[in-house]
């Protein structure tokens, strides 16, 4: 099984050095805002550890020992010009930690753990140096211990106040006001024509991006006829797999979202080959001229399928055990990702949750909106086993949670995200009972295993805690879209070809996708599996 873990990508800060594609410019003076940030930082600092002294001070007074009292006032001098190399290495360590570069465009909830990272992590090396060199950093170890004390509220109160006061002056309406020049970057949207990417590019664009979208549209222009006029959207119609495409759909542009592939286990075993070039060969591709451009951000759509079957709640670091075609291409997509990943590309692993709901292409060939589908028309919910856990999201959850890490900085690292919600987690059979709720003249017929060994819960806080991602669509909403579009006749037949993937394949003849080419993704995919912990 394609088990790995995540390496620890360096950090490159962006102060004192500017990064451009990739590379390290010239040293160039900070601005004015940063060294008054500096300048706040050291007051703050040096306030925090004369407090620490004072406290030192009086302890020995009340201690009974006026004579150690003494001695302490009299160098007190020389204990206060030690403060100045403490203050340069604390500073020196909050810059790598990215203190005064992307931290700024965190949440304030990461934030504030990153600057209690910083925070503890300069202590620490002072309290080294203070160890190593006694001479220059000579300052009694109850002093550091208690300057650490006082500067970390300070610290973290300064952030979460120079939050609030943001919240407070800068509204939504005023950041929609500002010029062109602050508008966002370009994204290219690869497979923007399909389920979660039809509903992306419409979020993307009324945010402020530019938008191209890398597409064959093998189902047309209609999953993205309600933004096809719009003057920030552009089309590129080819294949991903073509290099010549794929080069010049990238020049511009700032961030890259893969979420192009054949999806769906049924669909991907209609024909193997295809499969594993169009989900693998072509994400390493992809990838590579990504890399090649100096793309900021990289985002590649996974899938929780990964996980496998497993009795236990699985986050990122879960180790992967894939069952079917469609997810071994998935992990062994990660595992390309990982290997390209350094200090210049950093892809940002999207894991999704099930997805259901109604977006500009619409499918039928997944869970939820299958088994409502059924109910609404067939007045039958058929449910094989239903002891199976699966977590559950809405494809327009999907793209705002796409949005919400496109927002994140780039530079720190390879990022995996599970994508969903941890009340979304539910057995098949909830499902079925949630359906029945809204079509209560449908029968629930349970039948036995089908073979489909997948079982698995899913955390999703991480992404949460980083982005502040929170669905708003919940299964019962789902299944209750699913049924009025059947109702007012939105969805005419579940059964179209239109509606799956694994039939549009099988009708279409591969709807136009040249013959893969590729050796070595098929040789990757059908690899020996190395044992758990391996």
């Amino acid at each position: 099984m394609l088990n790995y873990v995540r390496p620890k990508m360096p950090t490159v800060p962006t102060w004192p050095f500017r990064q451009r594609q990739g590379k390290l410019a010239r040293p160039y003076l900070p601005s004015a805002q940063q060294l008054v940030r500096v300048a706040a930082d050291a007051l703050l600092l040096n306030l925090a550890l004369i407090s620490a002294l004072i406290c030192f001070y009086f302890s020995t007074v009340w201690d009974g020992e006026p004579a150690a009292a003494r001695v302490f006032l009299a160098n007190l001098g020389d204990v206060a010009w030690r403060l100045l190399p403490v203050t340069a290495v604390a500073l020196l360590a909050f810059a790598c930690s990215g203190f005064y570069t992307y931290s700024r465009t965190y949440r304030t909830r990461h934030k504030l753990v990153l600057v209690a990272e910083a925070v503890t992590a300069a202590f620490v090396v002072v309290g080294m140096l203070a160890y190593l060199v006694p001479s220059l950093f000579a300052l009694p170890r109850s002093v550091l211990l208690l300057g650490w004390g006082i500067a970390l509220p300070v610290f973290l109160g300064s952030r979460l106040w120079s939050a609030l006061w943001r919240r407070l002056v800068w509204t939504e309406a005023e950041a929609s006001d500002r010029p062109p020049h602050h508008r966002l970057g370009t994204v290219l949207v690869i497979g923007g024509g399909g389920y979660i990417g039809s509903a992306l590019v419409p979020k993307l664009l009324a945010a402020g991006h530019r938008v191209r979208v890398l597409d064959l549209m093998m189902y047309g222009t209609e999953p993205l006829h309600e933004v096809l006029d719009h003057p920030m959207l552009e089309i590129v119609r080819a294949d991903f797999r073509e290099i010549d495409a794929l080069v010049k759909a990238m020049r511009g542009v700032e961030q890259v979202v893969h979420l192009g592939g054949i999806v769906g286990d049924p669909a991907c075993a209609v024909d193997e080959e295809l499969t594993i070039d169009v989900n693998l060969a072509a994400t390493r591709l992809i990838a590579e001229v990504a890399k090649g451009n100096g793309i900021r951000h990289f985002v590649f759509a996974s899938s929780c399928s990964v996980y496998g079957a497993s009795d236990e709640v699985l986050d990122e670091k879960s180790y992967l055990n894939p069952l079917s075609l469609y997810a071994r291409t998935k992990s062994a997509s990660e595992k390309v990702l990982l290997e390209m990943a350094d200090t210049t590309f950093t892809p940002l692993i999207v894991r999704f949750a099930t997805i259901y709901g109604l977006s500009g292409r619409t499918r039928f060939d997944l869970v939820v909106n299958l088994l409502a589908a059924k109910a609404a028309i067939d007045h039958q919910i058929t449910i094989f086993g239903g002891d199976q856990w699966r977590p559950f999201l809405h494809v327009d959850d999907a793209a705002l949670a796409v949005q919400k890490l496109l927002q994140l900085p780039a530079g720190r690292g390879v990022e995996i995200f599970n994508v969903g919600s941890n009340v979304e987690n539910y057995t098949i059979i909830d499902v079925g009972n949630i359906i029945k709720k809204y079509v209560p003249d449908a029968e629930l017929v349970i039948q036995d295993d089908d073979g489909d060994k997948r079982n698995y819960r899913v955390d999703f806080s991480r992404i949460r805690m980083m982005t502040g991602f929170v669905p708003s669509w919940t299964v019962e909403d789902g299944v209750r879209q699913v049924v009025e579009a059947i109702g007012n006749g939105r969805v005419l037949d579940y059964r179209d070809a239109q509606y799956s993937n694994e039939r549009f394949l099988i009708e279409m003849k591969g709807g136009g996708l040249a013959r893969p080419k590729i050796q070595w993704a098929h040789d990757l995919v059908r690899a020996p599996l190395p044992a758990p912990g391996e």
